[in-house]
């Protein structure tokens, strides 16, 4: 049994550069990489562009003006993100995902970053999500990537309970600004308090018989690319792929339809919404793993229940990773705020969803 991913033998190994770039300059950093990677670029005609969605890491993209889809993507991590990022596995998932077509070319790793190929598409947001269209682009796309084997025969294991369990041991009840340390007592939920929960929700969700697979595990919505012109969704950033729960994956990225933001649980998708959705997946899924049979509705309902069950983890997760991330990231965002929110949402959607049950 085990949660580590496993690279099959003869894809190639990883280019590793021995640069560290400074948070501050991350421009010059990336000019220095680029002379490594692409040694035949005038410097002086490389162009810079800065994306600022990131929650956890900066990413800025460099190319040459007459060539702008042959853009190399600059990622530098955060501070003390490797508290809460197995970067080691992060390259093992970039590896295992690219050699099954979901995933860009990875060009080398340096001391805090990767380089890697840029995906043309649009990033979506939390309207594109509930299109139709899309929608089942995305429940096809990840179920590719649940049917990918990469565990060497192994029974995997899903890393979800390690993960939580490693964060709350990381979560600080101290912080050196007053007001945090006043927000910290009012609104986030004690450490006893959090700490029976997890008890529960391990107890309780570890026993509803959802398939560990291979998971993206941040599905958020600009995590997913739309490329129009091919008619297909990719989705990017594996920094927290791992085994998991399948119905993990699926309620964390039904979670993520509220946006990050400006947080609206309003936009949680519908029972029918994500009938639909499901519906897609499990049809994709068998056709992946090589099954032939039709999707009952008892398997719609039993999968239904799974994953809405297992948004309340997605809220702990995340809930936690926003504290660890407001005491240590340099990152412009109200990480604070966002933990309570999350928090809010797992004691507000407890009762109803601990009340669904799996069809007999």
């Amino acid at each position: 049994m085990e949660t580590q991913l496993h690279v099959p033998t003869g894809l190639p190994v990883i280019t590793k550069i021995p640069i560290y770039v400074e948070e501050h300059k991350v421009t010059e950093g990336a000019m220095t990489l680029i002379k490594e990677l692409r040694p035949a670029w005038d410097s002086s005609r490389v162009k810079t562009k800065f994306f600022t969605d990131g929650t956890t890491n900066k990413l800025v993209g460099l190319y040459m003006e007459d060539q702008p889809e042959d853009t190399v993507l600059v990622r530098v991590y955060g501070n003390k993100t490797e508290l809460i990022v197995d970067r080691d596995n992060e390259l093992k998932s970039f590896q295992v995902l690219h050699a099954n077509g979901c995933a860009p070319r990875l060009y080398c790793s340096f001391q805090n970053g990767i380089c890697y190929e840029f995906m043309p598409g649009d990033a979506l947001g939390t309207q594109d999500v509930r299109d139709p269209a899309l929608l089942r682009l995305i429940a096809r796309e990840m179920a590719r990537i649940h049917a990918i084997h990469a565990h060497n025969g192994c029974i995997p294991k899903p890393n979800l309970w390690l993960k939580i369990r490693q964060y709350f041991s990381l979560v600080a009840t101290e912080f050196t600004d007053q007001a945090s340390n006043l927000r910290i007592q009012q609104e986030v939920p004690s450490k006893a308090v959090l700490e029976e929960e997890m008890a529960w929700m391990k107890e309780h969700l570890s026993t509803l018989g959802s398939p560990v697979v291979l998971c993206h595990n941040d599905l958020l919505c600009k995590n997913i690319i739309h490329n129009s012109k091919e008619g297909h969704v990719r989705f990017i950033d594996y920094e927290y792929s791992s085994y998991n729960y399948q119905a993990f994956d699926i309620g964390n990225h039904f979670n993520e339809f509220a946006g990050m933001v400006e947080l609206d649980y309003g936009l949680y998708p519908s029972r029918e919404m994500q009938m639909e959705w499901l519906r897609v997946y499990l049809q994709a899924y068998k056709t992946f793993t090589n099954k032939t049979e039709e999707v009952s509705p008892r398997e719609l309902e039993t999968l239904y229940v799974q994953v809405n069950k297992f948004a309340l983890a997605s809220h702990f997760f995340w809930g936690f990773w926003a504290l660890i991330q407001a005491k240590y990231s340099s990152i412009d965002f109200d990480f604070l705020g966002y933990a309570v929110l999350r928090f809010n949402q797992y004691f507000k959607t407890k009762p109803a969803l601990m009340a669904l049950q799996i069809p007999e």
